[in-house]
This record gives C-alpha cells, structure tokens and sequence, in this order.
C-alpha cells in the first residue's frame, strides 16, 4: 500500500473531484439502503399485512427515529389505504421508483467527478515518469532497455489507472452501502443480522487465500511486457541488419518466447483473478440460504419476524454482496496495481548522479577557455582517462583522433556534462562546469554526432531544435552554411516537408548536412563535432566536410576526427591512447615526428 500513497499524492490538484464523489457516493449508499426498506411497505399492502395507524406519530427524541420513521411513513399509506388501496399501492411503487431513480443518479454523478481525477493522475503521472525521464543523466539509459523504460510509462502507468485508481470509486461507496444496509438489518432483525455476521470472516478468508501470489505474478508480467517490447524497438530499429544477415528466424524465436513466457504468466495471473467473483458469489448465497433457513425460522416457527420484513431483510444481504465482491476484486486490483506503482515509483525516485549545485551560476558567454585539467574518469572500473590535461583557446580548433576505445568520444560527453569526472574538473573561463547551471553550459556548446539524431518532423522544425522561434530566413542561412539548402529547396514542400522517422526519407550525407544546419542556426561559441563524417560516403564527406568548416569559422571547435580530410587544418591535433595524450602539435608538425600520429595517417584509420 505503500505505492499506493506515493501514488495518490498526484490526487492533490484534483481533491474538489474527490470530495464530490464522496457526496454523492454517501447519497448512493443511502438511498441504496432505502430502496430496498422501501418496499416492505409494498409487500405489506399486497398480502394485506400493513399496520393500519389513524393518529399521525409525535416526535419523541433521537432514540425512537426508528418507530417515529415507521409511524409516520404507515400513518400516510394508512390514510391512502382508507380512500383506495390501488391509490396507495401506486404511491408506494412511486416512491421506489424514485428512490432508485435517486440511486442512480448519485451513483452517476460520483462516477463523472471521479473521472476528472483518474484521468487528471493518470495525465500527470505520465509526464512525471517523461519529465524524470528528460532529467535522468545519459548514463542511466545505458543500463536499460528501451523497451523496459517504454513499458513503464504505458503499460505501467494504464495498469495503475486500471487497477489502483479503479478502486477510488469503491474506498467511500462500497464500504457505506454495507455500513448503512447492515444498520437496515440491524433495525429489522438484530438477532438475524449477528447471525449472518458469523459466516462472513470465513467467506473472506477463503477468498483472501486466492490471491495471495497477484503481485508477483503482475510483476513478472511487467517485466516480461518490456522484454518483448525492447525486441520490437530493437527489430525496428535495426531492420536492415536483420534482413542483411537472414536473421528474421532468430529474432522471431525470441520474439514468441518472450511472448510464450508471457502468455503463461497471464493465464495464471487471469485465472486467478477470474476466481475472485464466483468464488465470492458462491460464498454469499451460500450466507443467503443459511439467512433463508434461520430467518424462516423466525418467521414460521417462532413469530419473531415477518414475512414482509425477512423479504427486505434477504435483499439487504444481497445488497452487500455486490460491493463486498467489489472489495474483494478490488484487493487483487491493488496487488496487481502495486506491482505497476512499484515500477513507476522506482523510475520517479531514482537519483541522479548530475546534481546541479545549490548555488550554481550562469554562464553568460565565452572569452577565453576550455580548460580540462587533471581529469580522471571511468564508465565501470577500468580508467578510461588518465590525468587528462588539455587546454582549448577561444577561436581555435582542437581534434582529438586515437584508437577505438582511447577516449576521444568521452572527452565530448565530459565536456557536455552528461557524465561528472571521477577526478579532476572542467572550466570554462575558470568557471568549473560543475558550479554552473547544466542549462547555460549547453546553451553555449553545439552538438554534431556521428549517428544524426534527428526527429519524425518537418525539416524547419528539426533545424529549428536549439533556436524556438527562429524566422524562415534565419533556417535558410543556415542551411546553406551547411551545404543543405541545394537539396532542401528541390523537395515537394521544402522547409515543410517530413523527413520520416529519424530521417529516413533522406540520404546519410543530408541527414548529417541537416544536423550540422541546426548546430548553425543555435550559433554557439564552442562547437562539438563527434565523428561528423565517419559514416558517410567519400562524395558526400566532401559536402559535409565543407559544411563543417563553414560552420567552424570563428568558433571554438573540439573535433573527435575519424578521417584526415576532418583534421588537418586544425589549429592543435591531440594524439591518445589508452585515456592519455601521447603526441600533440600541428599536422606536419606530428607527421614529422614518425611517430604515432604517422602511423595513423598511414593506415587511414582515425578511429
């Protein structure tokens, strides 16, 4: 239950909702109770049994509302029995009718206020997990499944809706509807009413034991549900290198086992639940002919109850078979929903290792350096940098080229803050980047990765990313500064057109042209380019290399280089291995050198 309450802190907002419902459902469970006392009059004038009272009843306190009630209500159907007993039978059946009409009514209305509240957790609860989401550091993601983090703000968040939040409507209205129809039993027949209260501890034990395994089972059933979506988003994602290497048979097998296992856990999960109401209506007729045989007692052989009475009596005790299976549906809901919350409320309360300072500045801009000094870092256990130490001057150009696995990239990720040094800081104009607010650092920094990252959109709206607002020519410079706009301009709808998910209409060289385009327009100081043209073909590398030095002109640039062609003209080429600097100086300078760096060039292979 402790997930429960987490949960129900979303309902803070939406608490006029709640006490609405809680009105109106008081109302339900009251005039639920006096629908069924309603018709002991009813049976009374068809079997000719109604107690004729001429003198209309005096008030006499509190402790006689109960004889006051009957009095008074027998003295107007007497009155009405006198003129025309069909007269009187018609108003009866009049005020039944309204009654449940009334019922009803109250059920509806509780019902319509408790939505607003339901849907308005259900909404917020969504973008607290796609808020805790944006706010998470990269590293977190590293560890999960795709699949697993979808599963939990879909899957999880409608199975809380349906399961925990479902039993809103039930914690006021259930529980009153047996309060007030057991205070009905108790006015009508104590001794009977203790009676039946002696076979109700065992029903519910019995139906207790069933489900005593739903939060396991609904737990399993989760994490299963995110296995299999993280085959889907994998096979979706990586079509290509399933078809190239025949492997749909493979990924089909996982595909059904996952869904094999699934199925398996969901038939025992829904057989079990499915148990919940024949079972606890079996029990509850089975309390209704042990009432039909002690009550009849009453009634034929002991003269202590009658029959008008015992019939009303019988009716109430149904009545609280419907809201105490409720109850009992209800207790598996919460397990199966606690299972849900429990993979919610892990997401909400994880910590992040990114914490901004208390104290934490601004940077309102770039004058003088970068400068890492002294940096250690490591993903797991092994160092990946070592005593790092380097110094980018304002205006230069600084690449940093190496082996697979010597750092390069990591310095990007560092600098960017989406990962903390273990040892050592970052500056910029002295300002340890760990001091200033993560928004103003990024604010200054363009990004270009290797893979472009871009997005089920318009292309204007994707070169628009860093820059809300910006007007239709500032995006067309941009885009011709990053060699974009020759292309751009030739397609069906130009700015507007869609470029597919993840730009899939387009070819590599200009989905990388329309990143670069957007690291243009933000217009940033310091400029990040991780692996820019790696992945592209020598034709389109050369459109994207001179995008790129367009686009470094006057700026601060880090390059992490692949190729030559990226790296020559810079300003400083830094040489690592193994997380450490082993040759840095200009082109030549380092060609010359025979060291290293010449090897590299040789081979071609900037990694």
């Amino acid at each position: 239950m402790n997930y429960f309450k987490k949960i129900l802190q979303f309902a803070r907002p939406y608490k006029q909702y709640a006490v609405l419902n809680i009105v109106f459902n008081i109302l339900y469970a009251l005039f639920s109770t006096l629908s069924f006392i309603a018709l002991i009059p009813v049976i009374n004038i068809l079997f000719g049994e109604n107690e004729r009272i001429d003198t209309l009843p005096t008030w006499q306190g509190i402790t006689g509302i109960k004889d006051y009630s009957i009095d008074y209500f027998n003295y107007h159907v007497s009155q009405r029995i006198a003129e025309d007993e069909v007269s009187a039978l018609v108003f009866i059946c009049g005020i039944v009718v309204l009654l449940f009409f009334l019922k009803n009514l109250f059920g509806y209305l509780a019902a319509f206020f408790i939505t607003f509240l339901r849907n308005g957790i259900l909404r917020d609860l969504r973008d607290a997990v796609y808020r805790k989401i944006l706010f998470l550091p990269v590293s977190y993601f590293s560890e999960k499944k795709k699949g697993d983090t979808i599963s939990r703000i879909t899957a999880d968040v409608n199975e809380v809706q349906n399961s925990f939040l479902s039993i809103l409507e039930l914690i006021v209205r259930e529980p009153l509807t047996i309060v007030f129809t057991i205070i009905a039993m108790l006015m009508i027949s104590a001794k009977l009413t203790l009676f039946v209260f002696v076979f109700l501890p065992i029903s519910g034990f019995i139906i207790s034991m069933i489900g005593k395994s739903l939060k396991k089972q609904s737990s399993q059933a989760q994490e299963e549900n995110g296995n299999f979506l993280s085959i889907v988003e994998e096979t979706l994602s990586s079509l290509k290198i399933i078809k190239g290497f025949n492997a749909e048979d493979q990924f089909q097998k996982k595909f059904e086992g996952s869904t094999t296992r699934l199925n398996t856990i969901l038939n025992a999960l829904v057989n079990r639940q499915n148990l919940a109401s024949p079972a606890s209506e079996f029990l509850g007729i089975f309390v209704i002919v042990i009432i039909l045989w002690f009550g009849g007692n009453m009634v034929l052989v002991e003269g202590t109850l009658d029959g008008a009475a015992f019939i009303a009596f019988l009716g109430l005790a149904y009545n609280i078979l419907t809201p105490a299976k409720q109850i009992s549906k209800a207790s598996y809901s919460v397990k199966k929903g606690n299972a849900a919350a429990e993979r919610i409320i892990e997401v909400l309360e994880t910590p992040t290792t990114l914490i901004e300072a208390p104290n934490a500045t601004s940077l309102v801009g770039f004058e003088r350096e970068v400068a890492i000094e002294n940096v250690d870092f490591k993903y797991e256990d092994e160092l990946v940098l070592k005593k790092f130490n380097l110094t980018v001057p304002k205006g230069a150009t600084v690449a940093l080229v190496g082996q697979s696995g010597s750092g390069k990239s990591t310095i990007a990720n560092l600098v960017t803050r989406f990962y903390d040094v273990n040892a050592g800081s970052i500056k910029i104009d002295g300002n340890d980047i760990k001091q200033v607010t993560k928004y103003s650092l990024r604010n200054l920094m363009g990004l270009v990765t290797q893979d472009s990252i871009l997005f089920n959109d318009s292309i204007k709206n994707n070169v628009a990313l860093g820059k809300l607002g910006a007007s239709e020519d500032e995006i067309i410079e941009a885009l011709k500064i990053a060699n974009a706009w020759e292309f751009v301009k030739e397609l069906p709808k130009g700015l507007e057109t869609n470029i597919g998910d993840s730009g899939n209409k387009l070819s590599g060289g200009q989905k990388q042209r329309l990143s670069i385009a957007r690291a243009v327009l933000k217009n940033p100081p310091i400029m990040i380019l991780d692996e820019a043209t790696s992945a592209l073909d020598t034709e389109s590398e050369k459109l994207v290399q001179k995008a790129l030095e367009n686009m470094m002109k006057n700026r601060t640039s880090i390059v992490i280089a692949h190729r030559l062609s990226t790296i020559q003209n810079s300003d400083l080429i830094v040489v690592l291995h193994k997380g450490e600097i082993v040759e840095q100086g200009k082109h030549d300078e380092l060609l010359n050198k025979n060291g290293t760096y010449r090897k590299l060039v040789e081979m071609q292979s900037f990694d």
